[in-house]
């Protein structure tokens, strides 16, 4: 094994949080104008592009002992047909059924026999539709660098050009044990040097770094020291989820962004505000003088590392002051806090511990696990990435809506995850099953906030998405 494909410290840490029913697979349920395509005609169409993200084709390995981070290796069994599913809705289902299915799809946990990525084929939603349910494990690929399954399914154009043929692939052999463990000792001892390499590289950015990356580490310790409020949202969860969303106009968040003086984020932050409040209140807590953390990912990727495989995200811990009344103030208070976290040097901070964690031992992080499960560090996990604003095509077919879906980590019963796509935001609501039972109430509770954030920017009410989903039978 010349040259073993490791996973990294932060992807790694990935499958050490996968326990007591906490699943880490990032996902998505993608809806589409017309009848779905053939299931066979698809399944080639995914495999006809795999050359293109190879990582797909690819399974762990596990080196004895525990000796050092798993490896990527590629698997001789692949089919592609077992990763693509098929099927179907029972009629007139709508997007309450879908989302029911969605639920269900999240709640099962991916094989780690085998490469780690699911495509479900919904046939029939109601409306002359079909979806997409979409997961890949975090440790594969994460949602901000963009590289993933989605590059071999879109086109931008409805009638693109034939692809070509793709080249042929036959699987390398697996490494034996000797090989895993060989690989694994000369790992551990060259990973200390990992800093060294880059001051002997760059010395005059060595002392300038290292300044910047203390006072980052500080910064994020002290948001990390002073945790997080006990809430409803922080309890045991199960391996079962439910999953929700809402949708607007992108351009309601650009003006409500204008009016106000501050960036699409602070919108989407204070809207999740506003919808957290109303849950509360729901559920008999009065938020007043509270202020709920939100753990937010943010990318550390290197410009030169645009396009490769493998996670370079790492988090910030934003503050989501509830207890305000008034919308206007809660968009100031985010406003204000989002750039204090930024002058802090916390992003700084973030990837210098995404770089530790290479280092790190495969015991360490799974101590660093344990931790997590039993401090309450955060609240919710808000992600928010930012798509493209053009159409998108599968097979001639128009994507419609693009519903993201962001993991539950241990004791953290709500993920919120924000996509934008083609002139409109999408929210998916991915919640435990018996913690956010009524998950539905609180996507409404977002359309709300949206609303409720519009009029105090002095806007009109905010164009919705049209739903096409019919009563059900």
């Amino acid at each position: 094994m010349s040259n073993p494909d490791r996973l990294t410290g932060l992807d790694a840490s990935f499958l050490a949080l996968e326990k007591d029913g906490a699943h880490m697979h990032v996902g998505s349920v993608l809806l589409f104008e017309g009848p779905a395509p053939d299931y066979d005609d698809f399944v080639a169409r995914i495999a006809g592009g795999l050359h293109l993200v190879p990582r797909y084709r690819q399974r762990l390995a596990f080196p004895p002992l525990g000796a050092s981070r798993p490896l990527w290796v590629d698997d001789p069994h692949f089919n592609a047909g077992y990763h693509v599913r098929h099927t179907a809705l029972p009629a007139p289902a709508g997007e309450e059924e879908l989302r029911a299915l969605a639920g269900r799809v999240f709640s099962q946990q991916l094989d780690r026999e085998k490469p780690l990525w699911e495509i479900w084929l919904v046939d029939e939603v109601a409306g002359d539709r079909f979806a997409l349910i979409c997961k890949t494990h975090h440790a594969l690929v994460d949602g901000i660098s963009g590289v993933d399954i989605m590059t071999v399914l879109f086109d931008l154009d409805p009638s693109p050009p034939e692809r070509d043929e793709p080249p042929p692939w036959a699987a390398r052999p697996l490494p034996g044990r000797a090989e895993l463990l060989a690989s694994a000792v000369a790992e551990r001892a060259k990973a200390p040097f990992g800093f060294l390499r880059g001051i002997l590289e760059h010395p005059d950015r060595a002392g300038v770094d290292a300044g910047r990356s203390v006072a980052g580490l500080a910064a994020m310790a002290a948001a990390g020291l002073s945790g997080a409020p006990p809430s409803p949202l922080n309890v045991r969860i199960g391996p079962h989820r439910r999953f929700a969303w809402a949708a607007a106009d992108l351009a309601t968040f650009k003006a409500i962004k204008d009016a106000l003086g501050g960036t699409i984020n602070d919108v989407v932050l204070t809207v999740v505000t506003g919808a957290l409040r109303a849950h509360l209140f729901r559920h008999g807590r009065d938020p007043e003088g509270l202020e709920l953390k939100a753990m937010v990912p943010i990318s550390v990727r290197a410009d030169a590392d645009r396009g490769a495989l493998g996670n370079q995200v790492a988090a910030m811990y934003a503050p989501l002051p509830v207890g305000l009344e008034n919308p206007a103030d809660r968009f100031r208070f985010v406003h204000g806090a989002m750039k204090g976290l930024k002058e802090s040097g916390q992003a700084v901070g973030a990837q210098a511990i995404t770089r530790l964690a290479d280092a790190a031992a495969p015991t360490v992080l799974d101590q660093a696990a344990r931790l997590q499960s039993r401090q309450r560090f955060f609240n919710l996990t808000v992600t928010n990435v930012p798509g493209p604003q053009v159409p998108l095509y599968l097979m001639g077919r128009r994507l419609e809506a693009f519903y993201p879906k962001v993991p539950l980590v241990l004791n953290t019963a709500l993920g919120i995850a924000i996509m934008s796509y083609d002139g409109h935001i999408f929210f998916g609501l991915l919640g435990d099953y018996d913690a956010l039972a009524d998950i539905d109430a609180l996507a409404a509770d977002v359309d709300a906030a949206i609303a409720e954030l519009a009029g105090a920017a002095g806007l009109g009410p905010p164009a919705r998405r049209r739903r096409r989903t019919p009563a059900r039978a």
